[in-house]
Parts: structure tokens; C-alpha cells; sequence
């Protein structure tokens, strides 16, 4: 790797993909060297720093695949996702995944290409949220044989273009809230009808999709007599990208395997 790390950003013309062009392109240790998209993006040869609204970086958007990334950052859709494991493992290239709402077969498929380079998965990338997701699994281990037992509900606010519910950072919460408690724990999504009593081995989501919030999650601990919220909400989505661009930095040099944000922040 050269001493400025050069990054290539998929899904580029998307909302997050520019913003991540935006940040890079102002980090004197990094230089975007490409800017990919389907080979039908109508936006296809413009530049990826005029797309994002910094200065021009003579780095046209393109489908092509470059040879001298050091690291691809994606946030692009789940269509696109086989083609970008597949480019990174042929140019031997390090990849920083955000993309969420991937089949079973896609998991597999990225699992497998951890044995060939490596990889930062993560559902977000954002620094808070994955502080977030250790304080309630340490909540969830204090509280999770409380007397009179332990609720717990995940609720989610995105915008209203997200294509995939509930999101996969509160999957992820779930989870992670799942490995502390007993094996029986059940994944409910949202309640209609007459549904009888909350049972106790339930871990609640639900998804709201209102105008532009870039991504917000509540989750509950109910008690009998009190309660505990946590909530972690973005104002804007720099902190996905920057959290992106910070795992880039810390994967740039790692041996294949699949990392997550949690061995970014060294937790």
C-alpha cells in the first residue's frame, strides 16, 4: 500500500456514496481513484467530486473496476452486491461493506470471500450506534433475570425511500441483545389483531418510515415500575461516512478475514 490510501467508492452517485466521496476526497490521507455504478446509471461520466459538491477530482463515475484501490467503501443495493465481492476478490482488493437487506446466498457469498481479502461487515457504520450496541448488550446482561422479567422492543426511523424493514442495524441490535439472553428468544415484527399477552421471550421490532431521517433507533428495556431507553439518532449522514472512512484506514492493512466495526473501535 502507498503512503496515501487510495479509496474506490460503490454506489457512488447514491446518497451515501457522495458523501463518502466528500469526505475522502477532503482527507489528506486518502485519494478516491474511482467512483462505480451500473453500467446503466444515467449519471454515468460525471465527476464524482461535481456529484458531491466538492471540487472537481477528475474521477469520472464509471462501471468500470479499478486495479489500483487499496479499499472499495460500498453503500450500494443489494443487486449489486455480488458483482463487488467478485471485483474485490479479483483485484485482491480490501472492502468496507455497508449495504444491508442481502439474501442468505449473499452472506454465504461474503463470508466466503473473508478466506480470500479482507472485510469490515457491518450493518452501520456509524461510531455511535456501535458504542450504542455494546451498552445495551451489557444492559440486557444485568437485567435479563430482573424479578417480574425483562421487556425489551427495538424501534426504527428511517426515511422514506428505505427499501428494506426493519432496518439491518436494528437486526443487528437484535441480535447482539439475543446472544445475552436464553437460546428460546423469539424475533416478533410488529403487532396486529388480537395477539394475546407480550410473552416474555420476545424481542419487539418496528419500522417507521418518515421524510428524511437519515436513521434513528430506540431501544427499550420495560421492567415492572420502570424503564430505560436508549436512544441513537443521526442529524445527518456524515456519520456513516466517516465511520466508513475510519474502518477503510484500519482495514487497509489487515490479513483476509471478516471484521466488523467492533474490531474498528477495539472493542
Amino acid at each position: 500500500m502507498s503512503e496515501i490510501l487510495n479509496i474506490a467508492v460503490h454506489g457512488a452517485a447514491g446518497r451515501m456514496g457522495r458523501r463518502v466521496v466528500a469526505l475522502a476526497s477532503a482527507d489528506p490521507l486518502l485519494k478516491v481513484v474511482a467512483a462505480i455504478e451500473n453500467d446503466d446509471n444515467a449519471l454515468l461520466g460525471q465527476d464524482a467530486g461535481d456529484l458531491s459538491g466538492v471540487e472537481t477530482l477528475d474521477v469520472p463515475l464509471s462501471s468500470q473496476w479499478p486495479t489500483d484501490a487499496d479499499v472499495v467503501i460500498d453503500f450500494s443495493l443489494p443487486t449489486a452486491i455480488d458483482r463487488c465481492i467478485e471485483q474485490c476478490i479479483a483485484h485482491d482488493t480490501a472492502l468496507v461493506i455497508a449495504t444491508t437487506g442481502m439474501t442468505d446466498a449473499q452472506v454465504d457469498k461474503l463470508q466466503q470471500a473473508a478466506k480470500i481479502i479482507p472485510i469490515v461487515w457491518a450493518p452501520s457504520m456509524s461510531l455511535a450506534v456501535n458504542l450504542t450496541m455494546k451498552v445495551t448488550q451489557q444492559i440486557t446482561e444485568k437485567l435479563r433475570d430482573v424479578p417480574g422479567g425483562l421487556d425489551i422492543e427495538i424501534i426504527e426511523r428511517h426515511h422514506r425511500y428505505k427499501a428494506d424493514a426493519p432496518s439491518g442495524t436494528a437486526l443487528k441490535f437484535g441480535d447482539l441483545i439475543a446472544d445475552k439472553l436464553d437460546d428460546g428468544t423469539r424475533h416478533v415484527h410488529g403487532r396486529e389483531g388480537h395477539t394475546g399477552q407480550r410473552q416474555r421471550n420476545e424481542i419487539g421490532y418496528h419500522a417507521v418510515r418518515v421524510g428524511d431521517n437519515p436513521g434513528e433507533h430506540t431501544i427499550v428495556f420495560g421492567m415492572l415500575g420502570e424503564r430505560i431507553e436508549i436512544n441513537v439518532a443521526a442529524s445527518n449522514r456524515d456519520c456513516y461516512a466517516s465511520g466508513a472512512i475510519a474502518a477503510a484506514k484500519w482495514l487497509a492493512e489487515k490479513p483476509a478475514g471478516m471484521y466488523d466495526m467492533f474490531d474498528v473501535l477495539e472493542m
